[in-house]
């Protein structure tokens, strides 16, 4: 991912805190987090993973003149399997065996607090490899992504680390 430009807003964190059913008003109200420790209204701590939806290349942003991925037109938000085999190139893909692929975690270091007034610029790049053998999954290729997120004086605000896992084989239910 890399966003050029990030704006956090007051509006945003509101928003983003509702969403995540976090009622703390140090996301909302100015006058009670002016009586804090940290002084201002702050963002919460996942807040930085927004800055996707200023990626326009992000693969879960709504696209116009495009299928969304995550429309829920299908339960799991992918392409219908009849759909997918006419647009599949691959056996493996028409036969519905490809292996899976999943988000296994996610860490965020905070160098300092996000505030409203805040633009961040996002890059990421890869980190480490690995794999692990499971007995019903068989190879698991474990990899990570480094999101560094940068303020408007180019100061390092957030690190965040993801680990992404495929397996070699679809684990039969």
């Amino acid at each position: 991912m890399a966003v050029e430009r990030f704006p956090v807003e007051a509006s945003h964190i509101l928003m983003f805190a509702r969403s995540i059913g976090d009622s703390n008003p140090i996301y909302a109200d100015e006058s009670h987090a002016a009586s804090t420790e940290v002084g201002s209204i702050i963002a919460p701590p996942t807040f930085a993973q927004a800055s996707a939806q200023f990626d326009p290349d992000y693969f879960l942003r709504p696209k116009d003149g495009q299928k969304w991925f995550g429309s829920g037109g299908t339960a799991s938000g992918t392409l219908v399997k009849e759909k997918a085999d006419e647009d599949s190139d691959s056996e493996d893909e028409k036969s519905g065996s490809s292996a899976g692929g999943l988000h296994a975690e996610q860490h965020f270091t905070y160098h300092r607090h996000l505030r409203p007034g805040d633009v961040l610029t996002a890059e990421t790049k890869p980190g480490e490899s690995w794999e692990k053998e499971s007995k019903r999954a068989g190879v698991l290729k474990f990899s990570e992504s480094i999101t560094e997120y940068r303020d408007q004086d180019g100061e390092l605000v957030v690190t965040a680390r993801g680990v992404g896992v495929v397996t070699e084989k679809v684990i039969e239910q």
